[in-house]
C-alpha cells in the first residue's frame, strides 16, 4: 500500500536529489489491518550492499508484504518488490516484482533506460517457466519507478509545503504511465506503537476506480522530520477500511520527530 499510494513523487523535471534523509541499513516494519483485525505485516529495507547497474551505483531496496494467521490461510498474500535506485539521481534502473495473492501470481522485471527514454518490461510465463519477450514503452520526460519516487520525495523540503499545496506525481507501473496529484492535507501528531511523531498528512487524489471509495479515500502520514518515513496509510474501500501502521524502525539517518506522549 505504501508503494502504491505514496512512493512515486517528483517535482518538475529535476533528475538530481540531495539525499540527507536515508542511508543503507534502514529498516521499517509495519502491521497491516482490515477494520480492527490485524491481517499481516510488511517491511522496507535499504540493503547494505553496493550494486552497479548501467555503470551506476545503486541502492537495493526490498519491500515485503504478507498476510498471517487465519487470514494468511484463507487469503494468502506474499508480495516482494525489489528496486535498484541510483544513489545520485534516485532514478530507478531496475525494478522487480514477485506477487503471490491467492491463485494470482505475477513476476516481472522493469528496466529503465533513461538516456534513451525507454522502459522495457518482461513478464514471467508460468507455463514455460521463462520470461516473455520484453514490451517497450517510451518515456515522455522524467519518469520514476514507485520505490525510487518515494525515495526522491523524502529529499523534498516539507517546510515549504502549505496546507492545500499539491505535488505532481508521475510514475510508471505495469504498462501505464500515471499523472496524479497529492495534496498536503494537514499536520498533526500521530501515536503509533513505534512512538508518537510529528507528521504531515497527504491525500492522493485517486483516479476513477473500483477499489477506493471517494476522492479522499486514502490518507498517508509521513514523519515531519529529515527522515520522512511512512508512519501510517489508511484507505476507505468499497469492501471496508484497511491500512498499515509502523511498529518498529532501525537504521534511520536522522533523529525522528518523536514527541512526548
Amino acid at each position: 500500500m505504501i508503494i502504491a499510494l505514496s512512493s512515486f513523487i517528483q517535482y518538475g523535471n529535476d533528475d538530481s536529489s540531495q539525499n540527507k534523509n536515508f542511508m543503507k541499513g534502514e529498516y521499517l516494519e509495519f502491521k497491516a489491518y482490515f477494520g480492527f483485525i490485524a491481517v499481516g505485516k510488511g517491511s522496507w529495507k535499504i540493503q547494505n550492499n553496493s550494486i552497479e547497474i548501467h555503470d551506476r551505483a545503486n541502492y537495493q531496496v526490498d519491500v515485503h508484504g504478507r498476510t498471517s494467521g487465519l487470514v494468511g490461510f484463507l487469503a494468502p498474500v506474499n508480495d516482494h518488490w525489489k528496486s535498484y535506485v541510483d544513489t545520485t539521481t534516485l532514478l530507478t534502473h531496475l525494478a522487480m516484482r514477485n506477487l503471490q495473492e491467492g491463485k494470482y501470481k505475477k513476476i516481472d522485471i522493469t528496466e529503465f533506460f533513461h538516456e534513451d527514454s525507454l522502459i522495457k518490461v518482461k513478464d514471467m510465463d508460468f507455463e514455460t517457466g521463462s520470461f516473455k519477450e520484453a514490451e517497450e514503452y517510451k518515456m515522455e520526460g522524467l519518469t520514476r519507478g514507485l520505490i525510487s519516487g518515494y525515495m526522491h520525495m523524502r529529499t523534498l523540503d516539507f517546510t515549504k509545503l502549505a496546507i492545500g499545496d499539491t505535488i505532481t506525481i508521475k510514475s510508471f507501473l505495469d504498462d501505464t504511465f500515471y499523472d496524479l496529484q497529492i495534496i498536503c492535507y494537514r499536520r498533526e501528531i500521530l501515536k503509533t506503537k513505534a512512538g508518537s511523531f510529528k507528521t504531515v498528512v497527504f491525500r492522493p487524489t485517486m483516479p476513477e476506480n473500483t477499489i477506493f471509495e471517494g476522492d479522499d479515500a486514502v490518507l498517508a502520514w509521513i514523519s515531519d522530520d529529515e527522515n520522512k518515513i511512512p508512519l501510517k496509510v489508511e484507505a476507505e474501500m468499497f469492501i471496508g477500511h484497511a491500512g498499515i501502521e509502523l511498529i518498529s524502525y532501525s537504521g534511520l539517518r536522522n533523529a525522528p520527530a518523536l514527541v512526548d506522549d
